[in-house]
């Protein structure tokens, strides 16, 4: 059997930070946690045609922000902020009297992100386009934005074949191990008449710096050691 790490989880700490950053006792934890998960699918399904690349939540007593990565803010945001709104009122429905902040960040290449690409290539899939045609028109448009490497990967009733299989398609390089490495992922499913077809995405957009030590703290440290 593989024994898999998740790319993003691996370098929590050291490259990336947490997607929800908040402070919980033993009790309440767990339904924060759901309430977390609850939101984040139900953004994701209501801003579906919005290119969401990410949603990130903080929590500050009763005040919930959520930051909303979108390659279309335009979309998400409205005419005159009318579609932001109306969100808003429907989150803040929807987690009763804690009260609800929306950020809006934009996503400058859409190209490069992981689950952007793997959403573009499950839709493209759903409306019956050759998946091979698919796998190279996604890796060329990632190689035109600039990343240094990518992988895609498939796996299901390919073309309406009647086994199942996996296809892969890759250029570059994918350091997984590298934890100075800003290893991208995304994964989503492709509901096609002849079944579901899943899909991996990682992107390789270069090495990061990781924590930064000054030398006032490493003095400090090092005195304490001592």
């Amino acid at each position: 059997m593989g024994q898999k790490a998740h790319p993003y989880g691996l370098r929590v700490g050291i490259i990336k930070d947490w997607r929800s950053r908040w402070f919980a006792k033993k009790e309440s934890f767990p339904s924060m946690l759901i309430e977390d998960i609850r939101l984040r699918r139900y953004v994701k399904n209501k801003l579906y045609g919005a290119a969401v690349s990410n949603i990130e939540i903080e929590r500050t007593g009763e005040r919930i922000r959520l930051i909303i990565h979108t390659a279309r803010p335009g979309v998400v945001i409205g005419r005159r902020g009318s579609e932001i709104e109306a969100l808003k009122e429907e989150l803040q429905s929807y987690i009763g009297e804690k009260q609800i902040f929306l950020d809006i960040k934009e996503v400058k290449q859409a190209a490069t992100e992981a689950q952007l690409i793997a959403e573009n290539i499950a839709l493209q899939l759903e409306k019956r386009v050759a998946f091979k045609r698919t796998l190279k028109r996604s890796l060329q448009m990632a190689r035109d934005a600039g990343c240094e490497g990518l992988k895609i990967k498939l796996s299901g009733r390919l073309g309406g074949a009647e086994i199942a299989r996996k296809e892969t398609i890759r250029y570059g390089k994918i350091p997984l191990q590298t934890l100075r490495a800003d290893i991208d992922y995304g994964f989503t499913e492709a509901h096609t008449t002849y079944g579901l077809i899943g899909i991996k995405v990682w992107v390789y957009k270069g090495e990061k710096i990781g924590l930064k030590v000054t030398r006032e703290t490493a003095n400090g440290v090092n005195a304490k050691t001592r």
